[in-house]
């Protein structure tokens, strides 16, 4: 790199003021979670936990009842390790914060030349001058990355606590047909022990008795898929909760909440998305961040290195000699240019996918809440027309059979038409809870995305 030096005497009076000017930059107290905790409470209502605070007895005491949904995505925050890698990289992110707000170390030169009985000695120290006058866009632009850093830990926390309700609502639901596919399994097993016993007395044919034992070995055959969704689901809540050991004995509620006594009714829905969703906010960070950096590259384009120090130099039998230097590169084959299209391409690309963003999040939210709505119809049908039609049918076909006007088959056929009844009723409930919490996910979090 040629460079041009210039030596003049002067004191070092402008050197340590902009070693003053520079100042020292710190680490938070809280290291942005503070932030994070109330992002996260306006989103899903849990805050974060205090770092280093003790959770094990809130842990303990939440663990030992019957575990809600609210309780789960509480015990998630505070338990889950994913989550505490995702708030330990913060800590990468401020640190770079710090190292912008602070200015390269100097240079220090030292030389001595010897000969002819003489001695020369030269001794220098060098300060990078468009660092300092650059700190303050540099401190910034990192300053926006470390807000950058913060809304994606929450965007973590949000998605977090969306999977764990997600988790919770399959875990219940699938505990819930797996406790009634036992019962339809004895019930089953019962007709085919009945029905065997019949056939023995003369009283059913091979086919009917074919029949039920057709659905006995299909209600065991469910059961047994049942049993291992029920498992598999809770499983997953438990990887969600961070629990191991001991914990893993959690138990849940028997059944799912019941439905809303009517759906929200979100007219502003899209506004809302725009003003809360973490991804969006996250897009328009990363845009000003892309516009501070095309700004120092502009600016520093044509000169990227100039450093300036204090020289000082002392030859036998003579007066010792001060000045400065000045160290500046030449942009001989280097105009910047190629630096500063590449900084106005990451711009527009920034731009661009803000815009998108948007664009996919009023989407986004729109097909969120017409789910959201479709599950509540459905949920709401199959408690109010489906089921009460089903209970009517199945106490009108017990009347005909105790009354002598109906077989045992038709008795055993109604109870086999009840189990799909049921298992309908239990997965449109769960899917509305479902849907409520993608319609959440999407006005608060980052929407298709969060579920990637």
């Amino acid at each position: 790199m040629p460079t041009i030096h210039t030596r003049r005497l002067t004191p070092m009076a402008l050197a340590l003021a902009a070693l003053l000017l520079s100042g020292c930059a710190s680490f938070s107290k809280d290291g942005g979670l503070d932030s994070i905790s109330a992002m996260t409470r306006e989103r899903t209502g849990q805050a974060l936990p205090r770092a280093g605070a003790d959770n094990a007895p809130e842990l303990a005491a939440l663990l030992a009842q019957p575990l809600d949904a609210e309780a789960a995505v509480r015990v998630a925050l505070m338990n889950n390790r994913g989550l505490k890698v995702a708030l330990a990289e913060l800590g990468a992110s401020e640190a770079d914060l710090v190292q912008a707000g602070r200015m390269r170390n100097p240079g220090l030169s030292f030389g001595r030349m010897h000969g002819g009985g003489e001695s020369e000695i030269e001794r220098g120290i060098m300060f990078d001058l468009v660092g300092l006058l650059t700190l303050p866009v540099r401190s910034g632009i990192e300053r926006g990355r470390f807000e950058q850093a913060k809304l994606q830990a929450a965007s973590q926390a949000v998605k977090l606590a969306a999977d764990t309700r997600r988790a919770w609502f399959n875990a219940v639901a699938a505990q819930q047909t797996a406790s009634y596919m036992e019962q339809a399994a004895g019930a089953a097993e019962a007709g085919a022990e009945l029905a065997a016993r019949m056939r023995r007395a003369g009283n059913w044919s091979k086919l009917d008795q074919a029949r039920e034992q057709v659905f006995y070995a299909d209600a065991m055959a469910q059961f047994a898929r049942a049993r291992h969704a029920a498992t598999a689901a809770r499983e997953q809540l438990t990887r969600l909760l961070g629990l191991w050991g001991g914990q893993t004995a959690f138990t849940l509620p028997e059944r799912l909440p019941d439905l809303p006594q009517a759906p929200d009714d979100m007219a502003d829905i899209e506004s809302l998305a725009m003003q809360r969703r973490l991804d969006i906010q996250m897009s328009k960070h990363d845009a000003a961040a892309s516009a501070r950096a095309l700004g120092l590259t502009r600016a520093t384009g044509f000169v990227n290195v100039l450093d300036a120090g204090y020289i000082n130099k002392s030859a036998s039998g003579k007066p010792r000699e001060n000045g400065y230097e000045i160290a500046l590169e030449l942009p001989l084959f280097d105009w910047g240019g190629a630096r500063t299209a590449k900084a106005e391409a990451l711009y527009m690309q920034a731009v661009h996918r803000s815009a998108d963003s948007a664009v996919r999040a009023r989407s986004e939210v729109r097909e969120a809440y017409s789910a959201y709505r479709v599950a509540y119809d459905l949920a709401r049908h199959q408690r109010d027309e489906v089921v009460p039609l089903r209970k009517k049918i199945s106490d009108e076909v017990l009347l005909r059979y105790n009354g002598m006007l109906a077989s045992v088959f038709e008795l055993l056929s109604d109870a086999r038409e009840q189990i799909g009844s049921v298992n309908t009723a239990i997965e449109t409930q769960r899917d509305f809870w479902i849907a409520q919490t993608e319609l959440q996910s999407a006005i608060n979090g980052a929407g298709a995305a969060a579920k990637e």
